[in-house]
């Protein structure tokens, strides 16, 4: 009994050996190639390759199944036309000869996206991040919105609306080197921001704070020191006008403005100074970013348009926008137009700035407010001299 079972066990193994021999020396041009083949492609290596996984892609047939289609090209050809796509075989996962002394060379780490070149207007900034989710806002669907030249602005109001007129260029507040020509102020001045871990502030409100470090004095300072170097003469009015009475902020705010006004009457640009909040149904807050340049708040201009005279601030913060756009498209959001007043009839050249939302940061809303700063001044300069 035992010889007729060893003769069929030997004719079995004999049977699977000339198959594999057969399988990998096919493509063999000659004697020699092939006995070198059959030495680099020993049986038990390629068993022990076929258990990893490394042998075939994973989506493919049984060992039985390819050592009997393997002395058939055209066999082969069926099966890969057959078998499902797979990741492409990398020869350096296979079994080295010595795995001790010739370890797998490691998988590099993908390389980082580099980060969008930075203004010299960032220098000082660290932009860590505050863990709130950016979005930005860039309407592709324009239905709703008018156009004076590339400016989008969105009419909430009943006024008619001459885009035309609006692109021209030419507004009424012109620039004059005599004496301060722009007050800077806050309505809502401890409107604050979403400050990263290790900078918090102590709150007064919901995303306010009486500290004119972190609020929108802060970014107040930092617009007045970007004008400045333009040689613009600035004021501004550090005080917060929503405290200790928010909804009694715009009277105080235009008190203060016209005080400043009677003393200085060569005053012609009011820039009031908030930030926006936006969020979804939970409350969530999100930072506003540009696509530029994704640590630079977005900025917006809210235009009332309620009294005399509404349609040169208009104009104005056209020209504004469509300056700083040349270089960065979408930093500004479109104008809002708004049936409200907002103490923009003081000055034709009375404008309410919105940098950035209570989920960005403070580094954000500074840089932002520079790169506003530095178109107003490019445009209000340029407006002098046309």
């Amino acid at each position: 009994m035992k010889h007729p079972f060893f003769r069929r066990a030997g004719a079995l193994v004999l049977a699977v050996v000339t198959l594999w021999a057969v399988a990998v020396t096919v493509g063999s041009q000659s004697l020699p190639e092939a006995l070198h083949t059959l030495r680099s492609q020993s049986l038990p290596r390629q068993l022990v390759r076929w258990e990893l996984g490394d042998l075939f892609p994973p989506q493919t047939l049984s060992l039985t199944t390819l050592l009997a289609l393997s002395p058939s090209p055209i066999l082969l050809a069926g099966r890969d036309a057959a078998t499902p796509p797979a990741h492409q075989h990398d020869d350096s996962n296979d079994i080295p000869d010595d795995p001790v002394t010739t370890p797998p060379e490691p998988t590099p780490e993908p390389e980082p996206e580099p980060s969008p070149p930075l203004s010299e207007l960032a220098e000082g900034l660290q932009f860590l991040d505050n863990g709130v989710r950016s979005e930005t806002v860039n309407p592709t669907n324009l239905s709703n919105y008018a156009l004076a030249g590339d400016v989008l602005i969105r009419n909430r109001s009943d006024r008619a609306l001459d885009t035309a007129a609006m692109a021209a260029g030419d507004f009424a507040a012109r620039y004059s080197p005599d004496g301060p020509q722009v007050l800077i102020l806050h309505t809502h001045g401890s409107e604050a921001y979403t400050m990263p871990p290790g900078q918090e502030y102590t709150p007064t409100g919901s995303y306010r704070s009486g500290d004119t470090n972190v609020n929108v004095v802060r970014v107040g300072d930092e617009i007045a020191a970007v004008l400045s170097t333009y040689g613009i003469s600035v004021l501004h009015d550090r005080t917060l006008h929503d405290v200790p009475s928010y909804n009694d902020a715009y009277y105080s705010s235009y008190d203060a403005a016209v005080a400043y006004r009677e003393k200085y009457p060569t005053l012609t640009y009011i820039l009031d100074i908030h930030r926006d909040a936006v969020s979804d149904a939970d409350g969530n807050q999100y930072k506003l970013v540009c696509l530029e340049d994704p640590h630079a708040a977005q900025v917006s201009f809210i235009m009332g348009v309620k009294q005399e005279g509404w349609e040169e601030n208009m104009k104005l913060a056209v020209a504004v926008q469509h300056t700083i756009q040349q270089s960065f498209p979408t930093l500004m959001r479109p104008i809002s137009m708004v049936y409200a007043n907002y103490n923009q009839g003081i000055t034709p050249g009375t404008l309410l700035v919105e940098v950035g939302a209570a989920g960005n940061s403070l580094d954000e809303a500074i840089y932002a407010g520079r790169l506003f700063a530095k178109g107003f001044a490019e445009t209000i300069l340029a407006g002098s001299a046309g």
